[in-house]
Formats: C-alpha cells, sequence, structure tokens
C-alpha cells in the first residue's frame, strides 16, 4: 500500500456498508472514502447525507461516489455487498447469491490494480472470504473477513450483565465459524487478567447463577434476535469493521478474531475460519493459537467440517494463488 492519502472503498452501501462509512467518518479513521454500489442512485444520497456529517466531526473525511476501477489505489476494500440472511435459515444459505457477486466483482477490481487488503463483511464470511482470498490471488495476510468479531464482542457485553464491570475489561474470543457452528473459548476467557472459570469457582454464591451453555447460545443467536425484531443487524458489524481498518490503517498490533485463512495453524490448512490475529498495516501480521481444551478442539473441528462442507459445493475457483504465510 503504497497511498498516502488513507483511503477506503466501501462495495454495497446498505445498512452495513452506510453504517461502517459512518462509524469510519465519525472516528476519524481515514481521510477519503469511496462508496460503490451497482445502484447509483443510492450511493449519491448516502454520500451527499454522510458528508452533511462533516461539520460536526473533529475531522473532514473526503467521500464520494466510485465504481470498481476506482479501487486501484485505495487502502483497503471493505466488501459489504449482499443479502440479510432470512429468518429461520443460516448464513451460509446466502452463499449462492454472494457467489455471484464477488465471482465477478474481485477480477474487476485486481484487474484495475488494486494492491492493498480487503475486509469482508459479507455472508457467509467464512466461505466469502476464502472466495476472495482464491480470485484475488493475494497472500492471505491481507484478505480479512470480519468473522467472529462480532460474536466476541456480543459475548463480552453478555457477560458484563452478570458479573459487574465493563465489557472492555472483559478478554476473551468467539472462534470458528461465524454461524451455527461458532463457540467461545470458555478456557482463555478472563475477567481483569482473572480466568473466567476459576472466578466461578471461587465465588458460586455470587455468580451461580451464570450457565455458560446459555451465553453461548445467547451469543451464537444474538444476531438473529436483532434481524427478527427490525430486520437488519449494521451497528455491531459496522464498528466491527471500523475496527478492523483502524488497526490496519494505524498499524495498531491489535489482536481481534477475525476470519482468517489458515496454513497449518490449529492443525488445518486451506480453509478460512474465526480465529484470534494480530493485526498492522500489513493486515494479518500473525494468528494467535489458542490452547484449546479437548472438547473445544472438537468444536473447531465440527466447524471447520461444515465450513469446508459449504466451500466444496462452490464452482472451482483459480488454484494459481498465494499460499504465503501472513507477514
Amino acid at each position: 500500500m503504497t497511498s498516502k492519502t488513507r483511503k477506503v472503498a466501501i462495495v454495497g452501501v446498505g445498512f452495513v456498508g452506510s453504517s461502517c462509512a459512518y462509524s469510519l467518518i465519525n472516528q476519524s479513521i481515514c481521510d477519503e472514502i469511496i462508496l460503490i454500489d451497482r445502484t447509483y442512485e443510492r450511493a449519491y444520497a448516502q454520500s451527499l447525507d454522510l458528508s452533511h456529517c462533516m461539520d460536526f466531526t473533529h475531522t473532514r473525511t473526503k467521500i464520494r461516489v466510485g465504481e470498481p476501477s476506482d479501487c486501484k489505489d485505495a487502502d483497503i476494500v471493505v466488501l459489504a455487498a449482499g443479502a440479510n440472511p432470512v429468518p429461520g435459515g443460516t448464513r451460509l444459505a446466502l452463499l449462492e447469491s454472494s457467489h455471484a457477486i464477488y465471482s465477478s466483482l474481485i477480477p474487476r477490481i485486481m484487474q484495475c490494480g488494486f494492491d492493498g487488503i480487503f475486509v469482508v463483511a459479507a455472508n457467509p464470511v467464512d466461505v466469502v472470504t476464502y472466495l476472495v482470498w482464491k480470485l484475488s490471488k493475494l497472500p492471505r495476510s491481507r484478505v480479512i473477513g470480519t468473522g467472529t468479531s462480532i460474536d466476541s464482542s456480543r459475548l463480552k457485553t453478555l457477560l458484563s450483565e452478570y458479573i459487574p464491570v465493563d465489557p472492555r475489561s472483559v478478554h476473551g474470543y468467539v472462534l470458528g465459524e461465524h454461524g451455527d457452528s461458532q463457540f467461545p473459548a470458555w478456557s482463555h476467557v478472563t475477567i481483569g487478567g482473572k480466568p473466567l472459570l476459576d472466578i466461578l469457582v471461587q465465588h458460586p454464591q455470587r455468580f451461580g447463577r451464570l450457565n455458560l451453555d446459555e451465553i453461548a447460545a445467547k451469543t451464537r443467536d444474538a444476531g438473529w434476535e436483532i434481524l427478527q425484531r427490525k430486520g437488519s443487524t449494521h451497528y455491531g458489524i459496522a464498528n466491527a469493521i471500523a475496527h478492523i481498518v483502524r488497526s490496519v490503517l494505524n498499524d495498531d498490533y491489535k489482536i481481534t478474531a477475525v476470519s482468517a485463512i489458515l496454513d497449518g495453524e490449529y492443525g488445518q490448512r486451506d480453509i478460512c475460519i474465526g480465529v484470534p490475529a494480530i493485526l498492522s498495516r500489513a493486515g494479518i501480521t500473525e494468528l494467535v493459537e489458542l490452547n484449546l481444551t479437548q472438547q473445544e478442539q472438537e468444536l473447531f473441528l465440527r466447524s471447520c467440517s461444515l465450513i469446508r462442507e459449504a466451500a466444496a459445493s462452490l464452482p472451482a475457483i483459480p488454484l494459481s494463488c498465494s499460499t504465503a504465510s501472513a507477514e
């Protein structure tokens, strides 16, 4: 990424894409945003509306409408185009429509000379991130899915309702698919540095009502509850995207649970799944391998199997892609 201007292109400016742009503007994360959508009128209206934020923000972010060729000198391209899950279905059910979108879009972006980082938010995000990696032929370090970042945030928020601390004082990750087979790695959840499992053992009277299976289910189903009640989820995931973009542009080296391509980590290869990763200007600098319990390893393998099955249903993907390790 050689651009001196911190430029982000957002493809798909529905609820998620426009909310992401709003977060980027209000957090002063980048200098320029390009909105790309199949409907020009919607993209133009969103850019106009968002431009009216500038008088009330700390810095000015230039925002304009563009097309895939405008991604050429972008530092990051956020992929948010796609349909919402249908209540009662699964995110994996969106694979066919997402494949139709990105199998034609990614080659167009790459043909213009794009050499930055993709941040994928479209569902099913693990499989779509894998698809984007294969089609783009970029190193795995430069294709990042939002993955279980939002699920990990939901887990921390839920735990903070039972244990009276700020959610930001809760540390831990949801691993696996951003979907029904995800699971919290309870063996690595800490509150202020103290393992949650130790807290439960030492304070049964205070926290005996805390049911880990129930919290895991609520974490998994949180998106569906929001979807059923208001028709879409966008604020949480938009801030998750903004967090990833900021971590990359600021070279933060923050650890976040994202969809990443595994190349031997956790004993897996050629699969994209939610795991903790160190994010920097290079994209994914390193994947963090947690020492999982036997039960957690079994849950992880189950999630891998479901993702592999979904990826196998895709039409043939070009295989002459870089498998370089994250740098």
